[in-house]
């Protein structure tokens, strides 16, 4: 008896020490491996790239008061982080080279570059223009990956403020053909207008929307154009897109959607265009697949338009030749 008490106890301690490290280990495994502090890689220079862990995230300061933002078109599916269980899902198929090609062109050709910042996780990952609960869905990984790349757009902002006064966010975007199977070629422009206010006419526009309810409150405040005219006027930025060939909405060609499918701009638009905090403008930019996404053409093709567009739109309302 006094053997199989002995066994007995031997075997429980054991079986207890064996639990113990079990559980010590996954709590080491689970617990991150303390985050450094956000920022902590800065400051941050033109010409070099800066990466957020994991290389989860990339930025590219630039030179130029314009900011890149590339949220759905990463492709990276670590294990770390598990598939988000709601919201949309769908990759922005070749917005990162789109983006990375537009800040190529300028540098080739101008010597210039817009900041760039780009989330490489696929969007079943991580969502960078969603609020935090949505975007990351308490995973800390995905987490971090979503204060990396709003950190770094954050810190964009406060350097091109400090050196030009006041600049834009583009948040680059791709839609794919609408529901009925219609593929629209227009790029849609989002100001955080629905589709029925800009359905309406000029008049009931500049009436009954104010200024301060765009993403672009701060060129109409600093301006004396009126919200119809820089929207869809002749120097609008869609119509500036209609100049150099590419078709978009809304522009003096297209107005409105007139009912049809329109993303009117999302988190990132909401967050930095409309913060009344900074001088600061932003703009959601969602380009079709066909024409400007599609090759590796298109994109070099389209870079070279969106250059002179932006060139254009910066002269008008801002006073800043960018080349």
């Amino acid at each position: 008896m006094a053997s199989r008490s002995v066994l007995f106890f031997f075997i429980t301690f054991i079986i207890s020490c064996s639990s113990s490290i079990s559980n010590d280990t996954f709590v080491d495994d689970f617990s991150d491996e303390n985050f450094k502090t956000l920022g902590s890689d800065g400051p941050y220079f033109y010409g070099e790239q800066y990466s957020g862990r994991n290389n989860y995230i990339n930025y590219y300061p630039g030179n130029i008061p314009v900011i890149l933002s590339i949220p759905h078109g990463g492709e990276l599916v670590p294990v770390e982080i598990p598939d988000r269980t709601y919201g949309v899902s769908v990759t922005d198929s070749n917005t990162i080279e789109l983006g990375s090609s537009i800040s190529d062109y300028m540098y080739e050709n101008f010597n210039i570059r817009p900041y760039l910042i780009i989330n490489n996780l696929k969007r079943t990952k991580m969502d960078a223009n969603r609020d935090k609960i949505e975007a990351a869905q308490n995973n800390i990984f995905a987490e971090r990956a979503f204060d990396e790349f709003h950190y770094y757009i954050s810190s964009a902002r406060e350097d091109i403020i400090q050196n030009f006064g006041s600049g834009i966010l583009f948040d680059i975007h791709g839609h794919g053909p609408n529901p009925d199977g219609f593929v629209d070629l227009r790029t849609w422009i989002g100001y955080l207008l629905t589709g029925n206010e800009l359905d309406q006419n000029d008049k009931d526009l500049d009436t009954n929307i104010s200024p301060d309810d765009t993403s672009i409150f701060n060129i109409l405040n600093s301006s004396n154009y009126l919200l119809s005219d820089v929207i869809r006027g002749s120097n609008s930025l869609g119509s500036l897109f209609e100049t150099y060939g590419y078709s978009a909405l809304p522009s003096s060609l297209s107005p409105g959607p007139e009912g049809m499918r329109y993303f009117s701009g999302g988190y990132n638009t909401a967050v930095y265009g409309r913060d009344s905090d900074y001088n600061f403008n932003a703009i959601q930019l969602e380009f079709p697949y066909p024409t400007i996404r599609d090759n590796q053409n298109s994109i070099n093709t389209f870079s070279k338009a969106f250059s002179s567009i932006v060139h254009d739109y910066f002269i008008t309302y801002f006073n800043i030749d960018l080349f």
